[in-house]
C-alpha cells in the first residue's frame, strides 16, 4: 500500500480556497471514534461529520478507510522514546513498556497493525529505536530482527487483552473459578495451581513474567557469542 502521504503530507491546492482541514485533525477524529467506540466505528462519513464536513470534501485529504486508519496509527502510536542502549537489557526492557503504554492507550491499534498497510515514519522510528539497542549484543542481523519481532509480538498479545476492558477478564476468572469449585477432580493440577498463585500473589504479571523470560534468553545467547 502507497504511504508517502505519511511521509510527504498531501500537495496544497495552488487555487481556490486554502484547505480548512489538515492530516492532524482528520486523524484526532478518527482516533477520538475509535478510542470511545472501537475501530469499527471509524468510517470516512463518520471522520466527516465530526470534523464538520462532508464525507465527499474528506476525500480531498484521504484516499479511503485505509489512509485515515495508517494515519490514526502514526499519530496514536507517536515519536518513539529516546533510550540510552549502554545497557541492552534495560533498554529493551523500557523499549517494550513504552510500546505496551502505547498500545494500551489506543487499544484498537493493535487491530489496525494487522496485515498489509502503509507505514510512516513513527512506526519505523520504533522498530528503529529498537535496532539501536542491539549493534552491541554481537547477534546476528537476522537474530537482531527475530528479537524485536519477538518482543514486538508479546507486547501486541498483552495489550489485547486491553481490547475487552478487564471487567470481562475478571468475569472469565470468576467464571473459570466456578466451574473448578464444581469440577475441579477433572482438573487437579490447575485447581493446584491457582490455588498457589493465589497463595503467593504473583499472578496476573503475564507481561513482566514473559519479558524476562524473552530477555533470559537473549541474555544466554548474546553471552555465547561474547557480546
Amino acid at each position: 500500500m502507497p504511504s508517502d502521504f505519511l511521509w510527504e503530507g498531501r500537495a496544497q491546492p495552488t487555487r481556490g480556497p486554502r484547505p480548512a482541514l489538515s492530516l492532524e485533525h482528520i486523524a484526532d477524529a478518527g482516533i477520538a471514534i475509535a478510542d470511545s467506540e472501537g475501530l469499527a466505528a471509524v468510517t470516512m462519513q463518520r471522520v466527516a461529520a465530526d470534523c464538520g464536513f462532508t464525507k465527499m470534501a474528506l476525500y480531498r485529504y484521504v484516499a479511503g478507510k485505509g489512509e485515515l486508519v495508517a494515519l490514526m496509527v502514526e499519530r496514536a502510536i507517536g515519536v518513539p522514546p529516546a533510550i540510552d542502549p549502554a545497557d541492552w537489557r534495560a533498554a529493551l526492557k523500557q523499549w517494550a513498556h513504552h510500546l505496551l503504554d502505547a498500545y494500551v492507550r489506543h487499544p484498537w491499534t493493535v487491530e489496525a497493525i494487522l496485515g498489509p498497510r502503509a507505514v510512516g515514519p513513527n512506526e519505523l522510528g520504533w522498530m528503529e529505536c529498537a535496532a539501536s539497542i542491539l549493534p552491541s549484543t554481537g547477534l546476528t542481523g537476522s537474530e537482531r530482527l527475530d528479537a524485536i519481532g519477538v518482543l514486538a509480538g508479546h507486547v501486541r498479545a498483552i495489550a489485547q487483552q486491553a481490547m475487552v476492558g478487564r471487567q470481562p477478564e475478571a468475569d472469565l476468572t470468576a467464571g473459570i473459578a466456578e466451574q473448578l469449585r464444581r469440577h475441579g477432580d477433572r482438573f487437579p493440577a490447575l485447581v493446584a495451581t491457582m490455588a498457589a498463585a493465589a497463595a503467593d500473589g504473583g499472578h496476573d504479571q503475564a507481561f513482566e513474567f514473559g519479558l524476562d523470560r524473552i530477555l533470559d534468553g537473549l541474555d544466554l545467547l548474546v553471552s555465547r557469542r561474547g557480546g
